[in-house]
C-alpha cells in the first residue's frame, strides 16, 4: 500500500518508531519531494485516521513495523493519498490487494450484509478474515462508525 511506504519513509531515515511532526513533514516535503508541507500534514492527518500514526508527547508514532516495508527507489506517491477513505474502502483495497477482483469482492461483501444483517463495513471485514487476512487497523474505525451511528 503506497501510504504505509510514504509514512514509513521519514521513520525509515530517521531509523526510529518516533519522530517530531516537524522532522516527519520536512522529510516528505523537502527532502524527498514528495509533498509541499501542507499535503505532508494533510497526509499525518490521513494516516492517524486509518491507524497508521499515533501522535505523542514524543512526536509522531508508527503503529507498525516500519522496517518490514520496502521503500523502492522510484517511489513517488500520488495525491489521491491525501483523501481519507471510510473504513470500508480500506478493507475493500486490502481484499483487492489479497487478489480478489473488485466487483467479485462487492458482490460477496453485499451478498453477507444481507445474509448476515450487518453493515457494509462489518460485511468487509467478515469477508476479509474468512480469507485469513488481518484487517485490523480497520476496526477502530469501523466500531467508531458504529457507535456514533447507533
Amino acid at each position: 500500500m503506497s501510504l504505509r511506504v510514504a509514512v514509513a519513509a521519514p521513520f525509515r531515515s530517521a531509523g526510529t518508531n518516533t519522530i517530531a511532526e516537524s522532522r516527519f513533514v520536512v522529510s516528505l516535503s523537502l527532502d524527498r519531494d514528495w509533498f509541499s508541507p501542507d499535503q505532508a500534514k494533510r497526509l499525518i492527518d490521513v494516516a492517524v485516521s486509518e491507524g497508521l500514526l499515533e501522535r505523542t508527547d514524543a512526536g509522531l508514532e508508527a503503529t507498525f513495523p516500519v522496517d518490514s516495508v520496502e521503500i523502492p527507489e522510484d517511489f513517488s506517491p500520488d495525491e489521491d493519498l491525501l483523501v481519507e477513505r471510510s473504513p470500508f474502502e480500506r478493507v475493500l483495497e486490502a481484499i483487492v490487494a489479497d487478489g480478489v477482483e473488485k466487483r467479485t469482492a462487492v458482490a460477496r461483501i453485499n451478498e453477507l450484509q444481507r445474509e448476515l444483517g450487518v453493515t457494509i463495513e462489518v460485511a468487509a471485514v467478515v469477508f476479509a478474515r474468512r480469507r485469513g487476512m488481518d484487517v485490523s487497523e480497520a476496526v477502530p474505525a469501523i466500531r467508531e462508525t458504529l457507535n456514533r451511528e447507533g
